[in-house]
């Protein structure tokens, strides 16, 4: 029987995380690097990276920025063949880097909704595919896909009311194709000792309206919004062998938002 904390344990791994600089990026990558995990940090903004990988230095963690831009088929060679050169392998990917574009239904134009598909459909294929295919030689992965409680549920539009803020329809599209495309991955690649799974997060609070906030929180049974340490008890338990026997899940981290 394993010990506990070898279940929980990422020494000698290494993960990309994508969209590393983000809101979420940031405690997905902290709780990989904190379990031990050498953490390859992935974002468009090199500064912003940069200061993230030494920020993570500073703690005794092993992290490195690498610029990175999902919507370019070359930036995503580049990557995985920068990292298999230096580490040999890729045990972790979180699919984590996501495109916003547009407003409401009617007045987002077509062409808002294909720019976001080149990073959320087409990137997020190319990274997942370049990315399994070292797992499969390996015999061994995990790929956690970041989607969001409008990938698995209607927005509730009252809580943007006298906000100004709204939710674009090409973000229920590309989220809700993430959830499908992780139980895709779980049967394809499971022969090969790949697991994939979904994390479906709730809104993270930051600096939003405060009526926003309010709405939100009333319409949450937890009654509030997500917090950065929120995500990390999760992601770090479908990265590491805690989870070595779960595939296909979409797990909610949203304070019971999807459960009503």
């Amino acid at each position: 029987m394993a010990d506990l904390g070898d279940l929980f344990s990422l020494e000698g791994r290494v993960a990309i995380v994508t969209g590393a600089a983000g809101l979420y990026g940031r405690p997905i990558s902290d709780a990989l690097a904190a379990a031990g995990a050498t953490v390859v940090l992935a974002a468009r903004g090199v500064d912003a990276i940069e200061a993230f990988a030494a920020e993570l230095g500073s703690k005794g963690y092993s992290a490195l920025g690498h610029q990175f831009d999902q919507a370019d088929a070359h930036s995503v060679d580049l990557l995985c063949d920068d990292v298999l050169a230096r580490f040999g392998r890729i045990d972790v990917l979180v699919n984590n880097a996501v495109h916003r574009s547009g407003s409401d239904f009617l007045g987002t134009r077509g062409e808002d909704f294909e720019a976001t598909h080149r990073v959320n459909g087409t990137g997020l294929f190319r990274i997942t595919q370049r990315c399994a295919g070292a797992m499969a030689e390996a015999g061994s992965g995990s790929i956690i896909n970041v989607s969001s409680i409008y990938g698995a549920v209607g927005p509730d539009f009252t809580i943007y009311a006298e906000t100004g803020m709204t939710n674009a329809p090409s973000y229920a599209y590309d989220k809700g194709g993430m959830i499908a495309f992780s139980r895709y991955l779980a049967t394809c690649l499971g022969p090969q000792g790949i697991r994939s799974n979904c994390l479906v997060p709730g809104g993270l609070e930051t600096e939003q309206d405060e009526r926003f906030i309010a709405a939100y929180c009333r319409r949450t049974p937890l009654r509030r919004m997500a917090e950065v340490d929120d995500v990390k008890g999760p992601v770090l338990f479908l990265a590491s062998d805690a989870s070595r026997y779960v595939t296909g899940v979409t797990l909610p981290v949203d304070g019971g938002w999807t459960a009503q």
